[in-house]
């Protein structure tokens, strides 16, 4: 009978260990890692950019000016110095040869300046001069030098007043029609009178510095 009983408890035993191989086992479900999406940059963004067009420069010296834009028919907000420049006027009454009993003030304010290839030139009115006027080039009369002619039909030459100051030749009436007696002015070639124009050479900025420096012949 005992035999018995542990043969039934060792049968039960095997069942149990059966069934337990039998059965998967139900592990744990893997944690899911979710992969957040990198961002790269976006193509487009891009850093901030400093402006490639710097502030315009401002320029106190007409001839640091020049040099800098070149070509202007008329000083521009750029420049901050004096409307006429000390050294401009001085430069121009040398070339221009004014007398020197002329008072610089009155002279100052019938004077203009420009730039024409880096290089400063000026003008004086003076005697009525077309400062800043265009030459005129044209070559066809206008109303007033056919009505002159009308009037004056034999006229050797046409008067300024009626021709303009800006005109590059001189006219006359030939039985009673105008014509072009010959040309008498140049025009630069920024299209103002060369005529009444001066290059002004800027003043060396120390003494003696135009001289040669012997040291550097060694």
């Amino acid at each position: 009978m005992k035999t018995r009983i542990l043969f039934l408890i060792g049968a039960l035993a095997l069942i149990a260990l059966s069934a337990a191989c039998a059965s998967p086992t139900t592990a744990p479900a893997p944690t899911q890692v979710v992969a957040l999406p990198t961002q790269p940059p976006s193509a487009t963004a891009k850093p901030p950019v400093a402006p490639t067009t710097a502030p315009a420069a401002n320029f106190s010296d007409a001839f640091a000016y020049c040099a800098a834009v070149i070509n202007i028919d008329a000083p521009d907000a750029r420049y901050t110095g004096a409307k006429m420049p000390d050294n401009v006027l001085t430069g121009l009454i040398a070339a221009a040869k004014v007398s020197a009993t002329m008072p610089k003030d009155v002279l100052a304010q019938q004077s203009f300046w420009r730039c024409m290839n880096s290089k400063v030139y000026a003008c004086m009115v003076g005697a009525n001069l077309p400062c800043q006027e265009k030459a005129d080039t044209n070559k066809t009369p206008g109303a007033a030098l056919n009505d002159f002619c009308k009037a004056n039909p034999s006229a050797s030459v046409i008067p300024a007043a009626v021709t303009g100051r800006a005109t590059v030749y001189e006219w006359k009436c030939v039985s009673g029609k105008p014509e072009i007696a010959k040309e008498v002015f140049k025009a630069d070639a920024r299209g103002f009178i060369a005529d009444f124009w001066y290059e002004i050479a800027q003043a060396s900025s120390m003494p003696g510095s135009g001289i040669a420096n012997p040291a550097s012949t060694y």
